[in-house]
């Protein structure tokens, strides 16, 4: 437990993870959709929004540096949140690709700053409570939740510019939640004696990120093109939200269980499930958009394929960057696998859904998460639960 006297600050840390997904709750599903308003190619929405995972490579990895020089985190946390509303504000004075790209570039630049640092926060706060990460970070599932079915319903209504508006507002609550989060106050750790290098070096370490790279490239269909392949088969955007907070319904029933999970079960064994549920997640996504049914399965697979993964790989990340590595280990973890995976899904799959079609584009998705199995299973070895972990710092 944290030391005596240490009070952890629960809600404003909740509160934040609420806003911050709430703002990919808003962008994520329908900004493909105001883009396609705009009369964007399908490959310029896809460069478009390639440009978050872009920044999402460069920006946590600079930001992260800069943190742990300063050692003042959340000043680069609030420094973000506005920074983040400036850029986004130049999607009010424009409609041109060129002015769009902009206005996405500095946008993401300092959006992209952030969460590695707050997970990093999160950990510091809790000490030794981890298993309560779950349910902070549950109240992110939360805000995509609302954020996705509210908008959702208004677009059935309201043009898709009042999208901006919705999204501004959002954007705004990051800020105020920012200027709420106290720094923690950390306990005095000996300095670790093992580089970032030798760190780096290790097989199974390796293997994770390289992993984490290929599960995100995976969903780069998902996330660029859901929404968009929904609609094209005559689903409406209210159908489009409910299939979203589906998704994420089934990560917040993960996130919730995990505790129980990462002390039973190894990580390897809980990465492994992950993939294979990607492998069957985005087939059915592609050849089964005309069966509800088939898309509802498809969306609890979530779970697995966004809420296990990502548990397990940021337990094992927090375990294996320990002391001052470990705001650049969640730095890089976030740009190898969001940012240059995610890059590379949503390039991929905008180049591809023209000429080969949905269908065979989510099943080059399939085929990233099938390689990224065959790299958990050779690559990772027997890795330990996290019980195993903990006893092994004791």
């Amino acid at each position: 437990m944290p030391g005596a006297g240490v009070v952890i600050p629960f809600w404003r840390l909740s509160g934040y993870y609420f806003f911050y997904f709430a703002f990919i709750g808003a962008f994520a599903p329908y900004f493909t959709l105001y883009l396609q308003s705009l009369h964007f190619s399908a490959a310029d929405i896809a460069v478009l929004m390639s440009l978050m995972q872009v920044m999402r490579i460069l920006a946590p990895n600079l930001w992260g540096l800069l943190a742990d020089r300063a050692g003042r985190r959340v000043g680069i946390v609030r420094l973000s949140g506005a920074a983040s509303l400036v850029g986004f504000c130049g999607f009010f004075a424009t409609e041109s690709f060129a002015g769009v790209f902009v206005a996405m570039a500095l946008m993401s630049f300092f959006w992209s700053a952030a969460l590695p640092l707050v997970e990093g926060l999160t950990f510091d706060h809790l000490g030794s409570s981890m298993g309560r990460y779950g349910k902070i970070r549950s109240w992110g599932s939360v805000g995509f939740i609302v954020a996705v079915l509210a908008i959702g319903y208004a677009l059935e209504v309201l043009p898709e510019r009042h999208l901006l508006w919705m999204t501004a507002l959002i954007l705004a609550g990051i800020i105020a939640c920012a200027l709420s989060i106290p720094e923690p106050v950390r306990a005095a750790r000996p300095p670790s004696d093992v580089s970032l290098a030798e760190i780096l070096r290790r097989r199974e370490v390796q293997a994770l990120l390289l992993a984490c790279f290929l599960m995100s490239a995976a969903h780069g269909a998902l996330y660029v093109f859901y929404s968009i392949h929904l609609v094209d088969a005559g689903y409406g955007t209210d159908v489009v939200g409910w299939m979203w907070t589906l998704g994420v319904v089934a990560e917040i029933g993960v996130f919730m269980a995990m505790p129980q999970m990462l002390r039973a079960f190894s990580l390897r064994a809980i990465l492994g499930f992950a993939f294979v549920c990607a492998v069957l997640r985005f087939a059915m996504i592609g050849w089964g958009v005309d069966s509800l049914a088939t898309l509802l399965l498809a969306q609890l697979m979530h779970g697995a394929t966004f809420g296990a993964y990502h548990a397990a790989a940021i337990a094992a990340i927090h375990h294996w960057f320990p002391g001052r590595a470990q705001s650049r280990g969640q730095a890089l973890y976030g740009s190898l696998s969001f940012g240059a995976g995610g890059m590379l899904g949503g390039l991929v799959s905008g180049y591809l859904w023209e000429p080969i079609g949905a269908a065979w584009t989510y099943t080059v998705g399939s085929g990233f998460a099938l390689a990224g199995l065959l790299v958990i299973v050779v690559g990772m070895g027997r890795t330990a639960s996290l019980a195993e972990l903990d006893g092994t710092r004791q």
